[in-house]
């Protein structure tokens, strides 16, 4: 089951974090289709937000056709994204990366930042 972690400093809504980490989720394998995300109350309980907020980010996961509310049942995933599992090759590359970055001297945001940039010159539109 996935876990919430809200960054209240980071300037994107509470709801869209939500949104976004569900379909990181998504596009790492570590939710499939079938999956039950966590109750409003669960992702209350966890994080402090406002019930009305989890519902938000549901329903938007549920318009862009990713998951489905089931009454009395829950929220179930519909269907994944990606093909990048989580245990890919290419995630222990990239946790290689981060610790240089780290050892390196760069903050989380600074790695984030060249990480992007990079992310950004790799995948441009037009090119590949």
């Amino acid at each position: 089951m996935v876990e919430f972690r809200i960054d209240r400093r980071s300037g994107v809504a509470t709801y869209l974090q939500i949104v976004q980490q569900t379909k990181q989720a998504l596009r790492l394998g570590l939710l499939e289709p079938g999956d039950r995300l966590p109750t409003a109350r669960e992702v209350v309980e966890a994080t402090a937000v406002n019930p009305n907020t989890v519902l938000k980010a549901y329903r938007e996961l549920e318009r862009e056709g990713l998951v489905e509310a089931r009454r009395g049942l829950g929220t179930f995933v519909q269907k994944s994204l990606g093909a990048g599992p989580a245990d890919s090759p290419l995630a222990g590359e990239l946790t290689d990366w981060m610790r240089r970055a780290r050892t390196a001297g760069l903050d989380r945001e600074d790695a984030a930042a060249l990480f992007q940039s990079v992310l950004d010159q790799e995948f441009s539109e037009g090119e590949r």
